[in-house]
């Protein structure tokens, strides 16, 4: 069995992974530091932003930089037209002549570790309640058992949020909801320049990079790492990496979040958000929460209209 690399290694490999993603982009720095916290964290996160803004070419090329088998990624455009076999599997006949209800999982979503759904709210009401069983659960249903999902990095991408309620218990999954804007036209020039590099190489077949950065297992041991860092305040209630200060500003935030701003924020969202911002202060500095940290925060709305004004406004109540 392999040998787990070094925590510190693998994040120097993280850190290059970055910067390579950074290289090929423009004007999406922060989507990449936003990515790979999700990625750290085991947290879903969804873009949103219009067409033609790159938003899965971010997530092929992030993926495209990991050394992954064949079924470890899964990757869909969701329509309302979609079947639940086109993610899930389609049925195994031979089984439900035995009166047996499984489903042939190969190469799709239930047998993926990470995965990347475009245009999530536009699937039917089957599949989005599989997706909130998957997300809160870690299960799948095989004949009415459930059975473990190996799934540890969902991102998801949507030109718009829909404002109907029936889907709010999906959206709130999504702690992180990322903005991705057109590039703006002073970067044009590198826009172009880039964009063309890019199509170049894939017309080529060429590997922008002679090997990729980190594997599946590299996310494991950073998430274990993590997980073994709060060790402190699930035992006795501190947490020697949030100091005091730090932690107390953050509340006065979400205070300020909640009441002054007007936007609700779910225990889970709090809860979450505590986890991403430790994870985003160990892939920043080894560990230690630092008020720059707080940024995460901006990505807290509900809808667009909340994530706008959370961007505005927010850097002007930060200490």
């Amino acid at each position: 069995m392999k040998k787990p690399r070094a925590v510190d290694d693998i994040l120097s490999s993280l850190e290059e992974l970055s910067s390579s993603l950074k290289s090929i982009f423009v004007a999406r720095d922060d989507q990449i530091d936003d990515m790979i916290v999700a990625a750290v964290a085991q947290e879903p996160l969804l873009f949103v932003g219009p067409p033609g803004t790159g938003k899965s070419d971010l997530v092929r090329q992030f993926t495209a930089l990991l050394s992954l088998d064949v079924n470890e990624y899964f990757e869909y455009a969701l329509t309302r037209f979609t079947e639940p076999s086109e993610i899930l599997g389609p049925l195994d006949l031979k089984r439900m002549k035995a009166g047996e209800f499984f489903r042939r999982i190969s190469g799709k979503l239930p047998e993926a570790r990470i995965a990347f759904l475009d245009e999530i709210f536009k699937s039917n009401s089957a599949i989005l309640n599989t997706m909130l069983t998957i997300l809160n659960e870690k299960k799948f249903y095989q004949d009415g058992k459930p059975t473990p999902v190996p799934l540890k990095i969902l991102f998801a991408a949507t030109n718009e949020i829909p404002t109907h309620h029936e889907l709010d218990a999906l959206k709130d999954r999504f702690i992180l909801k990322v903005r991705v804007s057109r590039v703006p036209e002073d970067q044009w020039d590198l826009l172009i320049m880039r964009g063309l590099q890019n199509e170049q190489s894939r017309y080529f077949r060429q590997q922008r990079f002679p090997e990729p950065f980190l594997e599946m297992g590299d996310f494991e041991v950073l998430y274990e790492h993590l997980m073994n860092s709060l060790t402190p305040l699930c035992q006795e209630g501190r947490d020697p990496l949030f100091p005091e200060p730090v932690f107390l500003e953050w509340k006065r935030l979400l205070k300020t979040i909640i009441h002054d701003f007007e936007i609700e924020l779910s225990d889970r969202k709090i809860l979450k958000m505590y986890k991403l911002l430790r994870t985003r202060a160990l892939i920043k500095r080894g560990g230690t929460v630092e008020a720059e940290d707080f940024s995460l925060l901006t990505h807290l709305g509900n809808h667009e209209e909340e994530m706008d004004f959370l961007k505005e406004k927010l850097p002007s109540v930060l200490t």
